[in-house]
C-alpha cells in the first residue's frame, strides 16, 4: 500500500473540488437504476466477507478456508513484550493500521446490525461473525491497560520495500503505544466504537464476549474523550493521518455506546459534540460532500442520530449527504461517470461509492425515510453495486462476475519469491472477494488493471467494509444463491522447490559441481531453514578397481550457507551413495532475488593418479549442465525439508524420504572453507582524471562495515572486496580516503554475496575534505580551501606539499586541485545522495527492472510502473525497455 492516505489525499481532494465545478453534471434520472442485469448477491457477499480471511494475521485455525496462506507475524509484540499477534493486515501490504481496522470491524457489525436475518437466510452469519471476532481480539490485546493502546504493529516505510508473502517477511515490525502523556484520540475513539457495536451482535451468541468488548470500549472511549488530541498518533502519517481530526470519532463511539448501554449519557455526550462538527466550506450546513470512510464518520453519525433522535438536524444533514450523491443539492452532485459509478476521489472510489450505498440502503428502510426518497436511495445503491459487480462488462470484485481483475496489489497474493512485482509476470494465487480501487477519475476507462497501480487496482480492509454491508442488503432485497461450501483450495501448479546444478569442473579422478537450492514455496511461502539436497553416486566403478567407498571424499569450497556431508548408503548392494548438501539453519525463502536462490560448490574426488571416476553413472549426474555459467533445473537431486521429500525422484522412483534399509557409514567429509560471504564492488571519485591517474587516484580507499572489523582496501581499479561476512545481517557500509568526505551507505543486507556497486557503475566519492591535524570535519568548507591555498605551487617533492590535497595525484597541488574543491564546495557527509544509477536494489545483478522498483520504493514511488516517462529515473536512458551498461555514459547521480 502506498503512502496514499496523507499527502496525496490533501491532493486527492483539491481534485476532487475541481472536479465538481467542471463536470458536466449528468441528468438527475442517472441515480436511478435501468434496466440492468441481474447479479448473484450471495455469491458477492459471500466472497467478500472471505476476503478477511487472506487478510489475516497470526496464527491461522486449523479450520481455515484456503491452502495458499499460512502462520505469520508470530514475533508481533515481542519487541515490548505483550502478544500483539492477531489481526489483519492492511491491504496488499502487511502492516496492522488500528485506525482503519477498528472502521472496518464498526462497518461490518454495523452490517450485522442492520440486515442480521439476510446473514442469517445466506448462511454467513457465522462467517462474518468470525471474521469480526478475528479483528476484535487482536484489537482487545492492544489494549494493555485503560489508558494505554496499541494503535500499529509494523512500520510502513520499511514495509514498503519489500514484495514478497507476509509468511516470510523478515522486517522489523515495531509496535507502537498511545498513553495519557502521548494519546491518539481518534484511533482510540474508532476502537471504542468498534467494540462497542461488537458488543450487541455478539449478545445474542457470546453474552460473556459481549461484556468483554463492552467494557473495553467503554474504557476506550474515556480515554479518547478525555486527551483530546492525537499528539502521540504519529507513526501512521502519511499513511493514515486523521485529516478530519478526532470529534467525528468520539460522535461515533459515544452513538455505539449508547445504543449498546441504552444510557442516556452517552446519547448526550454524542450530542453535545455537534459545535464541533465540520461545515461545508462559506455555509453553515453541516458537511456533506464527502463520503464515510476510515477518516471520517460523519456521515454514520448523522444516519444513527437521525434514526435514535428523529431530530429534524440529523434527519436533513443525512438525505442532503445522500442526495448529493444520487440527484443533487441544488446545482451541487457529485461527478458521475458515463457508465454510472458517483465518483469521488482518485482513490478507492468504489469503495466510497459501495459504502455511501450501504448508508443509503440502511436509511432508505427506516420508517422516517418518504416512499419517495428511498426509491432514489435504493435505486442509487443498486445501480453503484452493479456497477462494482459488472454492469460495465467487468467486474470489480477479485474472484468474481465477468473479467474481473487479475493483477491486483497485493503481496502474498501475487507469490513472488523474487522481491519483484514483475516476477512472477501473473499472480500464482486468486484473491477471492476484495473490492479493487476503481476509476482514478470520472471516466469509466481510467481503471487499470495492473499490479504496480495501487491507486485504482490495490485492495484493502476499509474498501470491503462498506460493500459487505451494501451486499447484505442487495441480498435482503434481490436475493442470491452463495456457493456450497465455498473455499480457495488451489493446486500446486509449480515446483516450491528445486534445484538448479552444473559442472563446474572435472578431471579423471573427480567431479565438482556448481548448485543452487531453490525455495519458491507459495502454498503457502514458508520459510526454508531446514533445507537439504542428495546428490546421489553410483561407486560400481570404484568398487571394481578395489578401492572403498572411504577413499571417495567430499569437500567444499565455497557455499552461501551449506555444507556437503557424505557419503551415506543409499543402497549398498548396488553401490548406491549420496552426498548430503545441507543448508539447515540457513534462511532460504521466497523473498528476493538472493534471499530464495543459494548456492553450493562441492567436489567429490577420488586419489590424486587415479583414473578409475566415472560420473556417467550416477543417478544425479543425469541432466547436468555442462556450461557452469547456466546451471539448469534438475529433478535427479531431491530436496528435503527437515528430513522430508519436497522435490525431486530418488534411486529406484521412491515417492517418499524414507530410503531402503541400511546402516549409515559417512566418509570423512572436508570442511568448508567458506566461512561467510563476500560483499564487493568499485568506486571512484567523481571528478575526471586520465587513466595514467586512475590507479593512484582509485586506490587506496577503506571500506568497512561500521562497528566491525570486516574491511577493505580498494586497489587501482577502484575494486573493493570483503571477504567472511557473517550472513543474515544488516551492516553499514562506510567508504573513507584522506581527502575525501567520508560516505556511508546503508542498508546492505548480507544473505548471500553481495555486488553492490557495479564498473559501469562505481560509487562515487567526493574530493575535499582534506584532513587537518589529521582529523577531517565531514564537510568541505574554508579550512579546506585554506589548506590547498597554503600547499599551492608544490609538487611532491617540495616541503609543504600536502598530499591529500593532491586530489587528482599529478604530484602537484594546482587549479586542477582548486577546481575539484570549488566543485564540491560546501558539501557534506550527509549531502551524499542516496542511491546511483545501477545496483540500486544490492543484489549483485545491476541493470535491471528491480533495481528500479527499489529505487522507486526507496523514495516514496512505490511499486513503480515502467513508461517513457520514467526513463531517466529508472535509468533507461535510450529507451529500449532494459536497464543495461549501455545506459551509463558517464554513470550519474540520480539525487543530488
Amino acid at each position: 500500500m502506498f503512502s496514499k492516505k496523507g499527502f496525496f489525499k490533501k491532493v486527492s481532494v483539491l481534485l476532487s473540488a475541481t472536479l465538481l465545478t467542471s463536470v458536466v453534471v449528468i441528468p438527475q434520472t442517472t441515480a436511478t437504476s435501468n434496466a440492468a442485469p441481474s447479479y448473484n448477491y450471495g455469491e458477492a457477499l459471500q466472497k467478500s466477507i472471505m476476503f478477511y480471511e487472506f487478510q489475516r494475521s497470526g496464527k491461522l485455525p486449523e479450520n481455515k478456508r484456503m491452502n495458499w496462506r499460512g502462520d505469520s507475524g508470530l514475533t508481533d509484540g515481542a519487541d515490548v513484550g505483550v502478544d500483539l499477534t492477531g489481526g489483519w493486515y492492511d491491504a496488499g501490504d502487511h502492516v496492522k493500521f488500528n485506525l482503519p481496522m477498528a472502521y472496518t470491524v464498526s462497518m461490518l457489525s454495523w452490517s450485522v446490525y442492520e440486515a442480521k436475518d439476510a446473514y442469517k437466510k445466506s448462511g454467513q452469519l457465522p462467517y462474518i461473525l468470525d471474521n469480526i471476532k478475528w479483528a476484535t481480539d487482536f484489537l482487545i490485546k492492544c489494549h494493555t491497560a485503560p489508558n494505554e493502546f496499541y494503535y500499529q504493529v509494523g512500520d510502513g516505510n520499511d514495509d514498503h520495500k519489500w514484495w514478497g508473502p507476509c509468511e516470510v517477511m523478515q522486517m522489523a515490525r515495531p509496535s507502537h503505544k498511545l498513553t495519557t502523556a502521548n494519546p491518539g484520540s481518534t484511533v482510540v475513539g474508532e476502537t471504542a466504537a468498534a467494540l462497542a457495536a461488537a458488543s450487541i451482535i455478539f449478545k445474542e451468541t457470546d453474552p460473556t464476549y459481549s461484556a468483554i468488548c463492552l467494557k473495553h470500549a467503554k474504557e476506550l472511549f474515556t480515554f479518547a474523550d478525555t486527551t483530546k488530541s492525537d499528539k502521540g498518533y504519529t507513526a501512521a502519517t502519511n499513511f493514515y493521518t486523521s485529516h478530519s481530526g478526532f470529534i467525528d470519532e468520539l460522535t461515533w463511539a459515544s452513538t455505539w455506546l449508547y445504543m449498546a448501554t441504552q444510557d442516556k449519557t452517552y446519547l448526550t455526550k454524542a450530542e453535545s459534540y455537534e459545535p464541533s462538527w465540520q461545515r461545508e466550506n462559506q455555509s453553515t450546513d453541516l458537511k456533506f460532500r464527502w463520503g464515510m470512510c476510515w477518516d471520517d464518520k460523519l456521515m454514520g453519525c448523522f444516519l444513527l442520530l437521525a434514526k435514535l433522535t428523529e431530530k429534524t438536524v440529523y434527519k436533513e444533514a443525512i438525505e442532503r449527504h445522500l442526495d448529493w450523491w444520487s440527484v443533487g443539492v441544488g446545482s451541487s452532485r457529485i461527478a458521475y461517470t458515463a457508465k454510472g459509478l458517483a465518483w469521488l476521489t482518485t482513490w478507492g472510489s468504489l469503495r466510497h461509492a459501495s459504502t455511501t450505498a450501504f448508508l443509503a440502503s440502511v436509511y432508505a428502510d427506516w420508517s422516517g425515510c418518504s416512499s419517495d426518497k428511498a426509491k432514489v436511495y435504493n435505486d442509487f445503491s443498486k445501480q453503484q453495486i452493479d456497477y462494482c459487480l459488472g454492469s460495465t462488462g467487468k467486474s470489480f470484485l477479485t474472484g468474481f462476475g465477468v473479467n474481473p481483475p487479475q493483477h491486483y496489489h497485493h503481496r502474498t497474493a501475487h507469490g513472488s519469491w523474487y522481491d519483484s512485482m514483475k516476477v512472477p509476470e501473473n499472480h500464482r494465487h486468486t484473491l477471492i472477494g476484495a473490492l479493487v480501487g476503481g476509476p482514478k477519475s470520472a471516466a469509466d476507462n481510467s481503471y487499470y488493471d495492473k499490479v504496480d497501480d495501487y491507486e485504482s487496482n490495490e485492495v484493502a480492509c476499509d474498501y470491503n467494509a462498506g460493500f459487505v454491508g451494501a451486499c447484505a442488503k442487495m441480498y435482503e432485497d434481490y436475493g442470491g444463491t452463495p456457493i456450497p461450501d465455498l473455499k480457495a483450495i488451489e493446486p500446486v501448479t509449480e515446483d516450491e522447490f528445486s534445484v538448479e546444478a552444473a559442472i563446474n569442473n572435472q578431471s579423471a579422478n573427480h567431479i565438482e559441481i556448481r548448485a543452487f537450492l531453490l525455495n519458491k514455496s507459495a502454498w503457502p511461502a514458508r520459510m526454508g531453514d531446514k533445507l537439504s539436497f542428495r546428490y546421489f553416486v553410483d561407486l560400481s566403478e570404484v568398487i571394481a578397481a578395489g578401492a572403498k567407498p572411504s577413499d571417495i571424499k567430499v569437500s567444499s569450497n565455497y557455499s552461501q550457507g551449506g555444507s556437503a556431508k557424505g557419503l551415506t548408503p543409499w543402497d549398498e548392494s548396488k553401490n548406491i551413495y549420496y552426498v548430503t548438501l545441507d543448508f539447515t539453519g540457513t534462511k532460504i525463502y521466497p523473498g528476493g532475488q538472493s534471499q530464495h536462490k543459494h548456492e553450493i560448490q562441492f567436489r567429490i574426488s577420488a586419489p590424486e593418479a587415479t583414473t578409475y571416476w566415472d560420473s556417467k553413472n550416477d543417478f544425479s549426474f543425469k541432466g547436468v549442465s555442462t556450461d557452469s555459467n547456466a546451471a539448469v533445473k534438475v529433478t535427479n537431486m531431491p530436496v528435503y525439508d527437515n528430513g522430508v521429500l519436497v522435490y525431486g525422484i530418488e534411486p529406484g522412483g521412491n515417492s517418499s524420504s524414507t530410503p531402503p534399509s541400511s546402516k549409515p557409514t559417512p566418509t570423512p567429509t572436508s570442511p568448508s572453507s567458506q566461512t561467510g560471504y563476500k560483499v564487493y564492488g568499485y568506486l571512484k571519485p567523481s571528478f575526471s582524471y586520465t587513466a595514467n591517474q586512475a590507479a593512484a587516484v582509485q586506490a587506496g580507499f577503506k571500506v568497512e562495515f561500521e562497528g566491525t572489523s570486516l574491511s577493505a582496501e580498494s586497489d587501482e581499479n577502484g575494486y573493493f572486496e570483503i571477504k567472511n561476512v557473517p550472513g543474515n545481517k544488516e551492516y553499514t557500509l562506510v567508504i573513507s580516503k584522506a581527502g575525501y568526505l567520508t560516505r556511508n551507505i546503508s542498508p546492505i543486507i548480507v544473505n548471500g554475496d553481495r555486488k553492490i556497486f557495479s564498473k559501469a557503475a562505481p560509487i562515487d566519492m567526493w574530493a575535499g575534505d582534506i584532513p587537518v591535524n589529521n582529523v577531517q570535519n565531514n564537510s568541505i568548507n574554508m579550512s579546506d580551501v585554506i589548506e590547498v591555498a597554503k600547499s599551492f605551487g608544490k609538487t611532491s617533492t617540495t616541503s609543504g606539499f600536502i598530499s591529500s590535497a593532491d586530489f587528482n595525484k599529478d604530484n602537484t597541488i594546482n587549479m586542477a586541485d582548486v577546481i575539484i574543491l570549488a566543485g564540491n564546495f560546501n558539501k557534506t557527509q550527509a549531502d551524499y545522495p542516496s542511491f546511483v544509477l545501477g545496483d540500486f536494489s544490492l543484489d549483485g545483478v545491476p541493470y535491471q527492472m528491480q533495481d528500479t522498483l527499489d529505487f522507486a520504493n526507496r523514495y516514496g514511488i512505490e511499486d513503480m510502473e515502467y513508461t517513457p516517462q520514467f526513463r531517466i529515473l529508472s535509468g533507461d536512458t535510450n529507451g529500449d525497455g532494459k536497464i543495461e551498461e549501455s545506459d551509463f555514459t558517464p554513470p550519474e547521480y540520480i539525487l543530488e
